[in-house]
């Protein structure tokens, strides 16, 4: 058996190589490495893919500050997320200027609970940031609602959720990123599309907010070295538009894969009491950037896997009010208390496309021998 992988990128790579040099190869040879065709052809491949209008960007960190910049927020504006994410979600709040409220995450999904957040809202509240957590679409019908009603910005933070189907109660179906005002995306390696280095995107419906995004993303420039507003550096590199242009032609299939596997954890390991596998949603597909657990016996099983050269994960081993960087705040402990227990219980097993049925195997029964004596 092969060595088992948290993510199995070289695998993946093979399966796509001969495509993938020849597109780096083209990239090399037309010494064309910033802002080409290629880039405008993957933007354009993902735009037809999702429905609404991309702009490549530097990295997913990038693309959330990017959007947020767009909106033109103003020091001191309030926005409503949950402190269960990766850091980034906050710290480009942090970084504008803008106040982060915390909303406590749902026990099951992980994502933020909706029925939190209308007591959130405040006179200075001016948008509401769901993160897509895991490849799980956030309630975003009902977060839409809420924003209307308030007339606030939803951001969607669906980095980790490319590919996945938002259900609305017509039995309609929207991508993830595309519902919101803004929505942004990362290429990190690991995610669902993943890129060779970093990347990332950000999309939007409204036409004239696509216009100041990309000026945004491009040092603010209405035409060269005409600068209309403040703007970053932030530009996704020929070579990883490229790769990712390759890629995203066996993306649902390879969204497919993750659910093949995902599937078949749950049928070896829903009937095991001291574990809790994903909770589904009925108005979100889930397209398993992580298949992530809970179980009261978390670090010992992860000790145990590793023992047995099973690789796992913790998302995330601390909640963002209470790291060093973000008690000004002035959150403390227990004020989430949701959230602050997934981080010692949640567990993400290996989840990527090229997991074997036999590896699988090898996995479920490690976590059965844990358990059932």
């Amino acid at each position: 058996m092969q060595t088992i992988r948290m993510s199995d990128l070289y695998g993946q790579y093979l399966t796509m190589k001969d495509e993938i040099d020849t597109a780096m190869q083209d990239v090399i040879k037309s010494t064309q490495f910033i802002k080409s065709g290629k880039v405008l052809d993957f933007e354009k491949k993902l735009s037809a893919y999702l429905g609404t209008n991309v702009t490549a960007s530097g990295n997913g960190t990038d693309a959330l500050q990017i959007a947020f910049m767009a909106l033109d927020l103003q020091p001191g504006d309030e926005v409503i997320t949950s402190p269960f994410t990766f850091v980034a979600t906050v710290e480009v709040l942090v970084l504008l200027g803008l106040k982060p409220i915390f909303v406590d995450a749902q026990p099951g999904n992980f994502n933020i609970d909706v029925s939190l957040i209308e007591g959130a809202i405040t006179s200075k509240t001016k948008a509401i940031l769901p993160v897509h957590l895991f490849g799980q679409s956030a309630n975003l019908e009902e977060i839409k609602t809420l924003a209307e009603k308030h007339k606030l910005f939803v951001v969607e933070d669906a980095c980790q959720a490319l590919g996945t189907d938002y259900i609305f109660k017509n039995g309609t179906k929207k991508r993830v990123g595309t519902i919101g005002d803004v929505g942004c995306n990362s290429f990190f390696p690991s995610k669902n599309l993943g890129a060779f280095g970093d990347g990332g995107a950000i999309y939007a419906n409204n036409e004239k907010l696509a216009v100041i995004i990309r000026s945004i993303a491009n040092h603010g420039m209405k035409a060269k070295y005409q600068y209309e507003r403040i703007g970053v550096n932030s530009r996704l590199d020929s070579i990883q538009a490229a790769i990712l242009e390759v890629k995203l032609k066996y993306f649902d299939r390879h969204i497919k894969a993750r659910q093949k596997a995902a599937k078949y954890y749950d049928e070896h390991l829903g009937d095991i009491k001291e574990i809790k596998i994903p909770e589904r949603v009925d108005y979100s597909t889930h397209t398993f950037h992580q298949y992530t657990i809970k179980t009261d016996k978390r670090d010992e099983l992860q000790q145990f896997l590793k023992s047995k050269n099973i690789p796992s994960m913790v998302y995330y081993p601390g909640v963002i009010h209470m790291q060093e960087a973000y008690k000004f705040l002035g959150y403390k402990k227990d004020d989430f208390p949701v959230s602050e227990q997934l981080t010692k219980t949640v567990l993400s097993l290996p989840m990527h496309t090229e997991l074997t049925e036999e590896q699988l195997e090898y996995i479920v029964k490690a976590v059965r021998e844990f358990f059932i004596k």
